[in-house]
């Protein structure tokens, strides 16, 4: 797989099941202001570590998820190879990792494919927040601690 692509691409459960309601009892709000104060605390840390970007969107993502999840990391500019995105559309059933040239290195297809079934999973019983926590905390911990680098 080449470096920049996306690593996972899996179809979530067929007995998936959709959030009952955000905050306000909006269904186009999956997450309460705790589960996304929650989420960008793990990806706070995630980034800490490792030193490297990680991003999630939640959401649809067109007709070709594949291109539209690329572009999301081709949209961070000079961030995007080292950014690792977890991407969850729920209407679409669909999971997509995507790294960056540099997260390549250190985020294998292995590990991506393990968080997609991990996410997959808490998918499938209702769980988007847990879903998307667990997915980044598995990413970081494969990609690991952030190397000695002398141009930082």
């Amino acid at each position: 797989m080449a470096h920049g692509e996306v690593v996972a691409s899996t179809p979530l459960a067929a007995d998936w099941q959709e959030p009952a309601s955000g905050p306000l009892g909006d269904a186009a709000l999956p997450l309460t202001a705790a589960q996304l104060e929650l989420l960008d605390d793990v990806i706070f840390e995630a980034e800490r570590i490792t030193g490297l970007r990680y991003s999630v969107y939640l959401g649809d993502l067109g007709t070709d998820t594949r291109n539209m999840a690329e572009g999301l990391v081709k949209g961070l500019g000079a961030d995007g190879p080292y950014t690792v995105l977890l991407a969850v559309s729920p209407g679409q059933k669909v999971v997509e990792v995507v790294t960056g040239a540099e997260a390549a290195q250190r985020v294998s297809d292995r590990s991506a494919r393990l968080a997609v079934l991990s996410v997959v999973a808490a998918c499938a019983d209702g769980d988007i927040s847990g879903a998307l926590v667990n997915g980044v905390r598995m990413l970081a911990d494969q990609a690991g601690t952030l190397p000695e680098r002398t141009n930082w």
